[in-house]
């Protein structure tokens, strides 16, 4: 069914995302209009832990997200039956998670006979983009979370192209297992970043505590991030022995968030020149997306690396670049509009490469 809003017809969708440790459920129009997006975070849950435990994030969503749900219809002034479809994140991630959501999808739109449209949560992050900014095909995307580090070129809904991945760590990962090692909270990422804000003297941080670039200089445009992690540790257990001081710490904060940036750059140069000549785009643009894009330090290097280039570099707003009801709900419908769907007996995936799409 169809919204009437001035004489046109909207399409509307409800998005739900319980892929990791946040509880989601967003309203989007085809309109590019987020009627609703209510986020619930688990991490008092987790912080004692020190990360997501899985089984407490498949607990907190099971208890939460009927009223999330409930809540996203209300905000948006809908009701289930305004709905063209029931969009809901169907893997990769934490197992357990991707089930409750997924399953309270195919509940909804059993139950009001609607299309259920299963999306990869990376294709989630992928088409934030074009929720936000109206990116056009083909661009080429950095996809950095806690759990995903890809280059590729978006082509079409669907269709990606993989130019390099991680072949260790995450870059999310390496943030939060580094900031664990420096004694700092979780999540360790943004807290990493701000006490590297804090770094008085950037000529004494790089010179104490240097860091690699590992595989820096390579033709391909893979990453490695273990031996960085590791350089970190080292760092930390010379210092053993004495108190770890707080200017330390900001110190080798910086200097590892500058080796991650240096890295970064290192392969988007290359994927740049791959980019433009095989696709020869009319508006080059570079895309961040993933929790990682809500890095200031990262972004603005990327920003300035586009503008060398004559490119447009794009980051969704930080309430778009973790992970959210609002991405699936526009993802959704996205696949919907080109023709996806797919039957109830979809089975929920731990792993989904996004460049095996259709």
């Amino acid at each position: 069914m169809r919204h009437t809003q001035k004489n046109k017809l909207i399409m509307i969708i409800l998005g739900i995302e319980t892929s990791c440790d946040e509880t989601s459920a967003s309203v989007v129009t085809d309109k590019k209009e987020i009627l609703s997006n209510i986020i619930l975070s688990q991490l008092k849950e987790h912080e004692i832990y020190g990360g997501v435990v899985p089984e407490i994030a498949a607990r907190a969503h099971l208890d939460y997200l009927d009223k999330i749900i409930k809540a996203a219809i209300n905000d948006a002034k809908i009701d289930f039956a305004k709905l063209d479809a029931v969009a809901a994140t169907c893997g990769p991630g934490l197992i357990g998670g991707v089930m409750v959501g997924m399953m309270a999808g195919k509940t909804i739109a059993a139950a009001h006979k609607k299309p259920f449209i299963a999306v990869n949560h990376l294709e989630g992050h992928a088409l934030t983009p074009r929720l936000t900014n109206n990116v056009e095909f083909p661009y080429l995307l950095l996809l950095v979370s806690g759990g995903h580090t890809q280059i590729l070129i978006a082509e079409n809904v669907g269709k990606y192209k993989r130019l390099g991945t991680t072949i260790d760590d995450a870059i999310g990962e390496a943030f939060d297992k580094s900031a664990k090692m420096m004694g700092l909270p979780y999540p360790g990422g943004p807290h990493l970043e701000k006490i590297a804000l804090e770094c008085n003297d950037y000529h004494k941080a790089l010179e104490k505590f240097p860091l690699p670039r590992p595989l820096k200089g390579r033709k391909n445009m893979d990453f490695s991030l273990s031996g960085l992690k590791t350089a970190v540790r080292n760092h930390i257990e010379k210092l053993e022995g004495e108190t770890l001081k707080k200017e330390d710490i900001s110190q080798l904060a910086y200097s590892f968030q500058i080796a991650i940036t240096d890295i970064i750059k290192d392969r988007i140069k290359r994927a740049i020149d791959l980019y433009k000549e095989e696709y020869k785009p009319k508006n080059p643009t570079l895309v961040v997306a993933g929790g990682v894009a809500a890095n200031k330090t990262i972004c603005k290097s990327l920003t300035e690396l586009s503008e060398k280039h004559n490119m447009n570099f794009v980051a969704p707003p930080l309430k778009l670049c973790t992970d959210n009801g609002a991405m699936i709900a526009w993802a959704g419908l996205e696949r919907f509009k080109k023709g996806y769907n797919n039957n109830l007996d979809f089975k929920a995936k731990p792993r989904w490469p996004l460049d095996g799409e259709i």
